[in-house]
């Protein structure tokens, strides 16, 4: 077997027979799933019980505009407020809302007292009525009929449709690029740095350790290096897969075993709410909009866009794992690493950074330049493939980026060769630049 194969191996079976390996690659879902799960069954498991609000106005202006719901029922009283006060510790009421007087014309002041914390959504109902209510009053006094403001908002919306060179259209949502780019982008950049610096302290233990005296005298450095940076990658590869299929297994366990029971608690905390009541007409997505959503989610070449996760999450860590493994032989321990690590994390930081104004400018100057330079385009280029890139564009930055990984493995091999037998002495970049011009 060639010897580089045997050092996969050998990387690729130690690291997953670790415990470390089995516990992440179990422990990683069930994080994962819980970030699904857990929000669904705080909601269905959120009190639903009736809540009887007394309403004490003393302006006469909102005790009949609250809506009583399933949950909530809200009782105009009409007792001093010491009296409705006292009836609140007493237990008659779960909370009293107080309107005094206003000083001025306008009440714009209300006070809610319960013995527990009142709820986010009755303090948004409240306020959302009286400052409708409110509104109403002053544009009836200036003449005007509230029903007309009302009827004349609309909604506006804007469906972009992008236009290919041979006249073809592409219809495009952008909240949902944004946030797939984004995601894609930040998934590989968190995955090399995880398994890249695996490779550093791989190499750094059997620095330490003298293992590397006896394994070289039988392969040679280059193989070692690209048995090590593969071997890890596929380690990479088979835990992100599990993660995958456990996470989606888990969740649609979930589902299949309690998604009625939730579904049903959640209808019944939702039929007395009154969240719908207090979003504003601007705020809500219509029918129509999420009709678009769905639209163009469909119309994603996610073909395109796994092959390009895949190939990019490999390439780029491939490419920055060799820088990685010379780093690693270039120190004895890690804290000798940070003089290094700075220069070859630089790019990949640029990448995440700037891709906060690719998002806005997918196809400007800057995007495409970054998308080509081998050691930003892992990020930037899954950046800007949700919102449709020309295959030549794509297809020169995969090449740029093979190239880009050729030359760094065959400049991190001159490092790996020399840095890896020397030990106790200081390496700087004076020294490392010695060992590049051997």
């Amino acid at each position: 077997m060639n010897k580089t194969m045997l050092i996969l191996q050998r990387e690729y079976l130690t690291r997953v027979k670790k415990k470390s390996f089995i516990i992440m690659t179990f422990l990683g879902p069930l994080l994962m799933a819980s970030l699904m799960i857990v929000p669904v069954v705080l909601a269905s498991l959120s009190d639903i019980s009736k809540k009887n609000i007394a309403v004490l106005d003393e302006t006469n202006w909102f005790s009949e505009k609250f809506e009583s719901g399933d949950n909530m029922i809200f009782i105009p009283v009409f007792d001093s407020f010491a009296i409705e006060k006292q009836n609140i510790l007493e237990g008659k009421y779960d909370a009293l809302l107080y309107i005094p007087q206003p000083e001025l014309n306008v009440p714009n002041n209300a006070e809610l007292f319960s013995l527990k914390q009142s709820s986010l959504t009755l303090r948004t109902y409240v306020r959302n009525v009286m400052k409708t209510e409110v509104e109403n009053r002053k544009l009836v006094a200036s003449g005007i009929d509230p029903r007309v403001i009302k009827e004349s908002k609309t909604s506006i919306n804007i469906l972009t449709i992008r236009l290919d060179e041979d006249g073809s259209e592409s219809k495009s949502f952008t909240e949902v690029q944004v946030i797939l780019g984004l995601l894609t982008s930040i998934l590989i950049y968190f995955f090399i740095f995880l398994f890249g610096s695996q490779v550093m302290r791989g190499v750094i233990e059997e620095k330490t350790s003298r293992i590397i005296e006896v394994i070289v005298s039988s392969v040679r450095p280059f193989q070692l290096m690209m048995g090590k940076i593969t071997g890890i990658a596929l380690v990479g590869l088979t835990q992100f897969f599990l993660w995958i299929i456990l996470t989606l297994g888990i969740y649609g366990l979930f589902v299949a075993l309690f998604g009625s029971e939730v579904m049903n608690a959640q209808q019944a905390a939702a039929s007395g709410s009154f969240l719908n009541q207090t979003i504003s007409e601007e705020q809500t997505l219509t029918s129509q909009s999420i009709a678009q959503v769905f639209e163009v989610i469909h119309s994603i070449d996610f073909g395109v866009i796994i092959f390009g996760f895949l190939f990019y999450f490999i390439a780029g860590y491939l490419l920055y794992a060799a820088l990685f493994a010379a780093i690693g032989s270039a120190v004895d321990n890690e804290a000798d690493t940070q003089q290094f690590m700075l220069p070859v994390s630089l790019p990949l930081i640029l990448g995440i950074v700037v891709s906060n104004f690719v998002v806005n400018n997918p196809d400007g100057s800057i995007a495409f330049w970054l998308s080509m330079f081998p050691l930003t385009s892992p990020v930037l280029m899954m950046v800007r493939l949700p919102f449709g890139v020309p295959y030549w564009e794509l297809a020169l930055s995969m090449t740029l980026l093979v190239i880009g990984f050729l030359f760094t493995t065959w400049l991190a091999a001159k490092i790996y060769r020399t840095g890896i037998l020397m030990y106790g002495k200081k390496v700087n970049y004076k020294e490392v630049w010695k060992w590049l011009r051997y």
